[in-house]
């Protein structure tokens, strides 16, 4: 089954069922992310998402707000499959993780502009990311981010090969950091595109 295929009504279970196996459920999900997390420097993360991380959220959500009207449910999980991967394309959630002694309005305001600054390199490709509109201003962005990386068929391919370096990179007059995947974290990330 394709990790990029949308979520439909079908695949949610809906807060009644869903208590039942939420606990294994989330851990479950959790150790499929383990591999999708990139910690880039000290204060940034980007966790890719797909099929089975977004049917987590959805089915969080839907526990979070008491959501149980079909209207409703199906409202979220249209919200989430925006944030579903292509088959030519990466999506990922990026989180600001600011140590417990910052000042967030003061951190933040130093990263605006980030949305300029993030790049996904493919082996020799270079890939910037697409970020979510309307998250961040002139003068302030949110600690959490949505951004999509699209890819083109040599990226895809690359992507696919055993032993192609994939590196994050962050180059922001305020934040300069960047982390290459290891081999399960390119490798979580082709199985995605697999058809």
């Amino acid at each position: 089954m394709s990790l990029v295929r949308p979520i439909t009504r079908a695949d949610i279970k809906g807060p009644a069922l869903y208590a039942g196996m939420r606990d294994d459920f989330r851990r479950h999900i959790i150790g499929l992310k383990k591999p999708r997390r990139i910690v880039i420097g000290d204060r940034v993360s980007l966790v890719f998402e797909n099929r089975h991380t977004l049917t987590l959220q959805i089915e969080e959500m839907l526990r979070a707000e008491s959501i149980t009207r079909d209207e409703q449910i199906r409202e979220e999980i249209e919200v989430y499959n925006q944030m579903m991967p292509t088959a030519d394309s990466l999506s990922a959630t990026l989180f600001v993780e600011l140590p417990p002694d910052a000042d967030p309005v003061i951190e933040l305001r130093r990263l605006v502009g980030l949305d300029e600054h993030v790049f996904l390199r493919v082996g020799s490709h270079t890939l910037r990311a697409a970020f979510e509109p309307g998250r961040s201003t002139d003068d302030k962005i949110s600690a959490v981010q949505y951004v999509r990386f699209p890819l083109e068929p040599g990226d895809v391919a690359a992507l696919s090969t055993p032993g192609t370096p994939v590196r994050v990179e962050i180059d922001h007059p305020h934040y300069r950091a960047s982390a290459t995947l290891a081999e399960g974290h390119r490798a979580s990330l082709a199985a995605d595109l697999a058809p």
